[in-house]
């Protein structure tokens, strides 16, 4: 007889049992888990507690703070920066004023309606504040100057360009040009116009053999080359912290270009006579002299409008952005107006800004202007032998006259520098032409220190 292991056999469990049996089981598995979990966040207590650096400790790093820590962070930084701002001239307790102050500042300043009181902190200068930066054979027709004031690039009717180093004097590199040169990479005339992207990456030139060359501001190097004018080019400028260009031209016409593709946009017509220069601020938008039709237009792009605005009855040479709200012109009677954008007419004018010499019977046109932005500090420049710094007064009411600075020659083109410098270019002749010429006068350009 075979011996079988026999096993014992169950009652059969019905639902309820089973149920029961799962809760019993899924609650002790819980207190496990809960036993577990609680075991381990008293290790990570410890552990947390064993490795907080010490309050001050100049080793701890930002890799553990979460994204709302750094926010609050770099909010509390700020605000500390924003009690300390202007401690010395405010003599105020209250933090708020100050920093609200300084908030309303940035806002308008980021919006280009800022009017800054810098005039009154400006000084006639001595025979120490000048510099000269010499190299170019005829005279200088443009200058620009980088955004921090280190580097900065002349052109001349000498078809060559130099990229100097501002506070050395040094020259950095030298584009020639010439009859010699591919007229695909280089100017083969005149240049008249130069305009540098606020982040330095471009620069842009153009004159007489109406191409506009594109170069890369750091190297030197030859980038691209626009064509679309059939004459001159007489003014180029970057709009604010974009690389859009604009171009104006005795074409009539003025062009908008696109460096990110180095690419054609569009052309804006209106003018019923050369366009003589341009400018560029904040808004995607664009001031032009129109010359001889006695015109300041105001090109709005993204509306596909123009403003048009009135108030000399001769050519208008030059135009620049004050803010988002002013700007400056001056005409060939020696005439310099302030306009608001929301007026057709000037609101200042100042007739003979510049007189004659001694002797002479001609009346000096004003040949440049330029204006420190979201400033009242604007400067005036002609061949009477003096650049003229203004002040404008709050609210742009008046135009009031601070100094003048003695220069020999054409002022073809002015730039101010953020840490207080004016820049001239000189010459012996106007850009523009050759109806007279200043033989005592040198080739150069000028940089005068004002605060």
């Amino acid at each position: 007889m075979t011996l079988q292991n026999a096993r014992k056999r169950q009652a059969p469990i019905n639902a309820g049992q089973k149920l029961k049996q799962k809760r019993k089981g899924t609650s002790k598995k819980r207190n496990d888990d809960e036993e577990l979990l609680s075991s381990e966040f008293e290790d990570d207590d410890d552990d947390r507690v064993a490795n907080t650096p010490a309050i001050g400790d100049a080793d701890s790093s930002d890799e553990d703070e979460t994204a709302q820590e750094k926010r609050l962070r770099l909010t509390k930084e700020y605000l500390e920066k924003l009690r300390t701002y202007k401690a010395d001239d405010a003599g105020s307790d209250d933090e708020k004023d100050v920093v609200g102050e300084k908030l309303q500042e940035e806002i308008l300043q980021e919006s280009g309606k800022l009017q800054k009181p810098i005039a009154d902190t400006c000084c006639k200068p001595q025979d120490t504040d000048f510099q000269y930066f010499r190299g170019h054979r005829l005279p200088v027709t443009a200058v620009v100057v980088s955004s921090d004031a280190s580097i900065m690039f002349s052109a001349s009717k000498d078809c060559s360009i130099i990229k100097w180093n501002f506070s050395d004097k040094k020259k950095l590199a030298v584009i020639k040009g010439g009859k010699k040169f591919s007229p695909k990479t280089n100017h083969q005339s005149i240049i008249l116009a130069l305009a540098l992207s606020s982040d330095s990456k471009y620069l842009a030139s153009a004159g007489h053999d109406k191409n506009i060359h594109i170069w890369d501001a750091e190297t030197c190097n030859h980038l691209h080359a626009f064509r679309g004018h059939r004459n001159h080019v007489s003014g180029l400028a970057f709009r604010l912290n974009t690389h859009m260009l604009f171009s104006s031209s005795y074409d009539y016409t003025v062009k908008l270009w696109n460096l990110d593709v180095m690419g054609y946009v569009e052309t804006l017509f209106g003018h019923q006579n050369a366009v003589l220069s341009c400018d560029s601020f904040v808004r995607d938008r664009c001031v032009t002299a129109g010359g001889r039709d006695g015109t300041v237009r105001i090109w709005k792009i993204p509306e596909e409008s123009q403003l048009v605005y009135h108030g000399h009855n001769s050519s208008i040479e030059c135009a620049r952005f004050i803010n988002e709200d002013y700007l400056v012109s001056g005409n060939d009677e020696g005439m310099v107006s302030i306009w608001n954008v929301n007026k057709k007419k000037p609101i200042v004018t100042i007739k003979s800004a510049h007189v004659p010499k001694e002797g002479s019977t001609n009346q000096p046109w004003i040949s440049a202007v330029g204006a420190l932005r979201n400033t009242d500090l604007i400067a005036t420049g002609s061949c009477d032998g003096v650049i003229r710094v203004w002040k404008c007064t709050e609210r742009f009411i008046a135009l009031l006259p601070l100094f003048e600075i003695a220069v020999e020659g054409f002022v073809n083109d002015i730039q101010f520098t953020n840490n207080g410098y004016l820049v001239a270019a000189i010459g012996q002749e106007h850009r523009l032409g050759r109806w007279s010429r200043i033989k005592s006068a040198r080739n150069r350009v000028m940089v005068v220190k004002l605060f």
